[in-house]
């Protein structure tokens, strides 16, 4: 059994878990608000510490949605065990996807990066992927939101970093319970706080593996920015229409599991 949601007073209580938040108090449409205590992101568990193990436990967590592929558990580990907490595996990218492209970010010398990565090339990959997770996994993202609307809430979302693959996961349920657009994309954003972004792991740590130039090239793969959210949201418009025809025809949310969802997710 879960535990009564205690809201965090404080992000800082967890010292291995990055870029975790309760995306409660953000604005709907029609003047209701996320309620807090009720659905969480993060990057991986795999390193909690006892004492994040224990924060998190305290939120009364009913759910965690791992949305990390067989190669990222291999190199990070798999997430602490939760008592009373159901874990779920959703992988939002196929487990060979991007093998060698990611062993080549840890392990590639600066002109192989330059060749990648250079010239816009980075930020173009993470564009053709938001699109791509819109608009291939619409079976994951509906099992996600029919879950939450029947008995998943308190729910925490992550990936690897909590960025991507989770932001959109979150931004497709804040979509669902009809959140401001503003409001969904200011808190993608967040994830740009240094004290949340991914720790870049690089098996060449000097000075010039690390120079500015590699970070530079590597920055568009571990940031937040506008342009790939917006991806994402194009992709829904130019496949289905609109995001009322996403959400019934691609989602395919009822009515009924609609207001169940934000029954569950919003206030009164």
């Amino acid at each position: 059994m879960t535990q009564t949601p205690q809201i965090p007073s404080t992000e800082s209580e967890l010292t291995e878990v990055r870029n975790f938040r309760d995306v409660g108090g953000l604005p709907t449409v029609d003047g209701r608000r996320m309620r807090q205590g009720r659905l969480f992101r993060s990057g991986h568990l795999a390193h909690a510490t006892e004492a994040d193990a224990a924060f998190l436990t305290g939120l009364g967590l009913h759910t965690v949605f791992d949305f990390r592929n067989a190669s990222d558990i291999k190199q990070e580990g798999p997430d602490v065990a939760l008592p009373g907490v159901r874990n779920v595996n959703i992988p939002l990218t196929d487990p060979a996807d991007g093998a060698e492209f990611w062993s080549m970010v840890r392990d590639g010398e600066l002109e192989q990066l330059r060749i990648a990565l250079g010239d816009g090339k980075g930020a173009a990959r993470m564009t053709r992927t938001y699109r791509h997770i819109i608009t291939t996994r619409t079976e994951d993202h509906s099992r996600v939101l029919h879950s939450l609307a029947e008995d998943s809430v308190p729910a925490l979302m992550h990936c690897a970093a909590g960025k991507d693959r989770a932001g959109l996961s979150i931004a497709v349920t804040l979509l669902a319970v009809g959140v401001e657009r503003d409001a969904i994309e200011a808190d993608y954003l967040k994830s740009n706080d240094p004290s949340r972004r991914y720790k870049i792991r690089r098996s060449d740590n000097s000075a010039v593996g690390m120079s500015q130039e590699v970070l530079e090239l590597l920055s568009p793969l571990f940031g937040a920015h506008t342009e790939y959210l917006e991806a994402a949201f194009d992709a829904i418009e130019q496949t289905w229409g609109s995001t009322e025809a996403y959400l019934t025809e691609g989602l395919q949310l009822t009515p009924a599991t609609r207001e169940r969802l934000r029954a569950r997710l919003l206030t009164d």
